[in-house]
Order: C-alpha cells, then structure tokens, then sequence
C-alpha cells in the first residue's frame, strides 16, 4: 500500500450554486458618442434605449440616469479639454509635467462618475437585479482604449427552492 501524503494535488474547480447566481447572465455595453474623447473618456453617451433592457428597467429611469451621467461629463469634460491645450503649449518647457492636471481632472471625473452610477445602484438598479459601472475597453475600430458604461444583469434569485 503506497500513501503519498507529501503530494500536493490540484483541486478541481466546483462551481457551486451561489457562483452561479451572482454572476451577470448579460452585459450590455453602452459606448460614448460625443465628438471629444480625453484619455478615453467620451463627453457624453447616448441616451437610446437597448432592446435587452426591455421587460427590466423603464426606458425613463434609463433615460435620467444617461442625463445624469451627461451632465457630469458635459460639466467636466470641456475644462479638461482646455488644459490639454495648455499643456500642449507648455509641455517642451515644463518637460511633460503640464499634463498633470489634466490627468487628475480626468481621474475625478471617473471618480465623480463611479459614485454616481454606485448611488444609482443602491437606490433602484440592484433592486431589479442590474448592476452599472463604468469600464475601460478597447476600441472596436482600432487599438485604443476608451471609458464604456457596462450593465449587468443577474438572474433572479430563486427563493422559494428549499436549502
């Protein structure tokens, strides 16, 4: 009889019942459609209902949240726009250092952006089984990346299935 006690074998992965429920069944991508992009961040996206949504959110609440998301963008996005201008100018005399505020004014509206969609969150989207987040991606038509707004949905939790 050989026991190998010292030998180290790999468990397999057992998907379990509660992984299962709490990964998103769909996403659904929501791309910027403004006419400026700043590292990656669009001045606004749109505000068109996706079919997928349909029989899960009202196309009003998609509607305000999108405006809400805009107006912070449409806020922001043009002061970031003019110190990228004042950087450019600066750059050869500042060694690159001009771009600095531009990359801290981007970073707070990325952050501005994320409280906002986790407040939406809490407030109604779990609620009804959705979860937004704002995601960085790359681009279909060519090699950069770019901010996407990513709605998930989870499937229902079955509750009355016994333990």
């Amino acid at each position: 009889m050989d026991l190998n006690i010292d030998v180290i074998s790999e468990a397999e992965d057992v998907e379990t019942e509660d992984d299962r429920i709490y990964k998103p069944a769909e996403l659904i991508t929501i791309r910027g459609s403004g006419n400026m992009n700043i590292f990656g961040l669009s001045n606004r996206f749109t505000s068109e209902f996706p079919n997928e949504l349909i029989s899960k959110i009202a196309p009003e609440e998609f509607k305000s949240t999108i405006s809400r998301v805009n107006s912070i963008l449409s806020k922001t996005v043009p002061i970031n726009a003019k110190w990228l201008i004042c950087g450019c100018f600066c750059c050869f005399c500042t060694l690159g250092c001009s771009f600095f505020p531009v990359v801290c004014l981007n970073k707070r509206t990325r952050l501005s952006l994320e409280k906002l969609l986790e407040w939406e969150n809490q407030q109604l989207y779990h609620k009804l089984g959705l979860h937004w987040r704002l995601k960085k991606q790359q681009c279909t038509t060519n090699s950069l990346m770019e901010y996407v707004l990513i709605i998930e949905i989870f499937p229902k939790i079955p509750l009355y299935n016994p333990d």
